[in-house]
């Protein structure tokens, strides 16, 4: 606790206020861990929401500023690996810190494996704590901001027609015009026109580039896009 407090008189991040203040989730069944990481987060300008439980974490909404998970391993009931599961299921790719009292190799090399950024041992060093959530946010921001690309490529996608798509998909698996038009039964002039809307509505510069934005809709369970 005191070792938390010190930390905190260092902290030269300035506060940031309203919702796009980062986020930093705390789930840990001791009270005086939560207490004493809020006062820590607090101090550093992000903004903390403490649980007791991975239950009462899980019915919570995700955060749609940058955020991250605090998580202690040996929790009751449902224990931190098997949240850190639950988690990447749902398809919450927030990053993961976690810290224990009891950590082994084997226990660590888990919660690594399934995507952990970091794992501390308590009693938990701030500086270390604070750096890792930095790191965390910062790789939150980078995810969000991905996400949000995807999301604007899957709206474009959305509103070319069933023909431009077989367009599309022909012209990225490297199909000249004449080949698409002989698969389609369409003539070639009619692919040309097809293809500029694609390019067009797509929003994408060259075929390189248009075949980069097929492979991330592919890669999102969006076959269509292949």
């Amino acid at each position: 606790m005191y070792r938390m407090i010190a930390a905190m008189s260092h902290s030269t991040q300035a506060p940031v206020d309203g919702a796009d203040r980062p986020t930093v989730f705390v789930v840990d069944d001791d009270v005086s861990v939560r207490e004493s990481l809020e006062l820590l987060i607090v101090s550093a300008g992000w903004q903390p929401l403490l649980f007791p439980s991975a239950q009462a974490f899980l019915e919570v909404a995700p955060a749609t500023a940058p955020s991250c998970l605090v998580l202690d391993v040996n929790l009751p009931d449902l224990n931190g690996l098997d949240l850190q599961t639950t988690i990447a299921v749902n398809g919450n790719r927030m990053p993961i810190i976690f810290v224990s009292g009891f950590g082994d190799v084997p226990m660590t090399v888990k919660a690594l494996k399934g995507g952990a950024l970091d794992f501390l041992t308590k009693p938990i060093d701030p500086t270390a704590l604070l750096d890792a959530i930095q790191a965390a946010l910062t790789k939150s921001e980078a995810l969000l901001h991905e996400e949000k690309e995807l999301q604007a490529l899957r709206c474009c996608f959305d509103a070319l027609t069933p023909r431009e798509r077989e367009v599309m998909s022909g012209v990225v698996k490297g199909l000249m015009n004449k080949q698409v038009a002989h698969e389609l039964d369409i003539s070639e002039i009619t692919v040309k026109a097809h293809r500029g809307q694609v390019m067009r509505k797509m929003s994408a510069r060259s075929l390189p580039e248009l075949v980069n934005m097929a492979a991330k809709l592919v890669a999102t369970n969006n076959p269509e896009a292949s």
